[in-house]
């Protein structure tokens, strides 16, 4: 039974313009956040108390039954919409129907199979009629109210969900190591994963085979020279002097962004942005590399990699887990017209906080800051393609979004920092609780959804100037 204060059923709407009534906080405009229009341009908007919103009104709230979510996916089917999603703290997935944003409501929540107290479900990633979710082992190992001896569950799962609110589990592959993390499927053969294989420091790109998704089996994989755990523990290639622990920030995040043309783009933490061709699956070559750290972080160093190459750029971004006390993170546009010889184009402004605030920086605020998720799955067609409005999950400075009509001269136009979480669920962030905002994704109606490590799912809609129009 959900803690009323979460409920999502006391979200509502007027004139247009939700205020959520969920985690307890008043829809009073008195008590509302930042509601005045940063310049003569921008649209006033009243977001609910403790929240402060530039260019960005609240639709609606699901509490998701009290199990804060974590990465996404959308579709339509049939004129309903569906968002799934895995979740931070409970083992397994949900899938939310958002037809109507003001209403969202679980239709289905499933644990992960077989052992869960040290299994993790955080990702969903899907195309078509096919769901691919993914476990892994808990990170880190030593974890609060977790057991790194404990028996876990790993690898993917692919599920038939031509019933969009009865996945019918189809197979199950296994990696033999602690599983996967941001994997990517966009149709047709071959699944894309972040693994954590055997005999590897940190996870490696695998192509899954799924043509028989009965029986997926792996095609390729590429590592980082160095990644193995029987070469000689020096610090693996393309690290630059600014890797430590055996390899552990060589780490294929994910997802690998595969494209039309034969290429996928790699986010690898420490090894930068790294393209390969893989015109044969089975033997991937590296044709392009992009280093970011130094002067940028380490772990984490290149996060996600969101290539558009109709566009000729692409969208990379760093994750900060240091609670603001190591070198710089970064959210940033990378010229990709040459898939060989990317380089770097511009950084995305830092996030300034509201001017009413009770804090100066985002950095010193408390609980991880940066930058975290965009809108990734850009194959898909129910998601907003990507134009000149580029959406950021930005940690404890919430969602942020950016006019990128100016390659060189990216812009914030609009922003919306939900109020502070009233409960904790899990342990992240360490110390005091604040506001974590995980992923974004928004559909071609153009309704923004975002997650928390201790919140449910907010409904958002930008309804400020265009780029171009300003």
């Amino acid at each position: 039974m959900s803690d009323t204060r979460f409920s999502r059923r006391r979200a509502i709407a007027t004139a247009g313009l939700a205020g959520a009534t969920a985690l307890g906080v008043p829809s009073n405009p008195a008590a509302a956040g930042n509601a005045a229009p940063t310049t003569d341009r921008d649209v006033a908007v009243t977001p609910p108390a403790g929240a402060y919103a530039r260019n960005v009104e609240v639709v609606g709230y699901c509490d998701l039954d009290e199990r804060p979510g974590f990465k996404m996916a959308i579709r339509e089917k049939a004129g309903r919409w569906y968002v799934y999603m895995g979740h931070f703290w409970s083992p397994g997935w949900s899938v939310v129907d958002v037809t109507d944003p003001r209403r969202a409501r679980v239709l289905r929540y499933w644990p992960t199979p077989g052992p869960q107290g040290n299994t993790m479900g955080l990702q969903a990633t899907l195309a078509g009629d096919t769901l691919i979710t993914a476990m892994e082992k808990w990170f880190p190992e030593g974890a609060p109210g977790t057991d790194p001896a404990a028996p876990f569950n790993e690898g993917v799962l692919i599920y038939d969900i031509a019933e969009p609110a009865n996945p019918r589990l189809l197979s199950h592959f296994r990696t033999g190591g602690n599983g996967t993390h941001r994997n990517i499927y966009t149709g047709g053969r071959y699944a894309h994963l972040s693994a954590a294989m055997p005999g590897f420091h940190g996870n490696i790109y695998v192509i899954l085979d799924i043509s028989d998704r009965a029986r997926p089996r792996e095609a390729g994989r590429w590592w980082v020279p160095g990644q193995e755990t029987t070469a000689p523990q020096d610090p693996p290639a393309h690290t630059h002097g600014f890797c430590c622990g055996a390899g552990a920030h060589v780490h294929l995040h994910g997802p690998p962004y595969p494209t039309d043309d034969g290429l996928v783009y790699l986010p690898y933490g420490g090894a930068g942005l790294i393209v390969l061709d893989i015109s044969d699956v089975s033997r991937p070559r590296q044709i392009g590399h992009l280093p970011f750290s130094p002067p940028f972080h380490s772990q984490f160093g290149v996060h996600g990699f969101l290539p558009l190459p109709g566009q000729g750029i692409g969208y990379a971004n760093s994750e900060d887990i240091s609670y603001g006390t190591g070198p710089a993170h970064h959210a940033s546009i990378v010229d990709i017209s040459d898939p060989a010889k990317p380089f770097l184009l511009s950084l995305l402004p830092e996030p300034v906080p509201p001017r009413d605030a009770p804090y100066d920086d985002f950095t010193t605020r408390g609980g991880w800051c940066g930058p975290h998720n965009f809108n990734h799955h850009q194959y898909h067609p129910d998601v907003q393609p990507q134009g000149d409005l580029f959406y950021l999950a930005h940690f404890n400075a919430g969602l942020r979004i950016y006019d990128v009509s100016n390659r060189r001269l990216p812009q914030e136009i609009g922003y919306f920092v939900p109020p502070e979480p009233r409960k904790r669920y899990g342990y992240l962030p360490e110390r005091e609780l604040v506001l974590q905002t995980e992923d974004v994704v928004v559909d071609r109606r153009g309704f923004i959804y975002i997650t928390d490590k201790n919140q449910g799912m907010w409904i958002l809609r930008y309804v400020g100037p265009q780029p171009r129009t300003r």
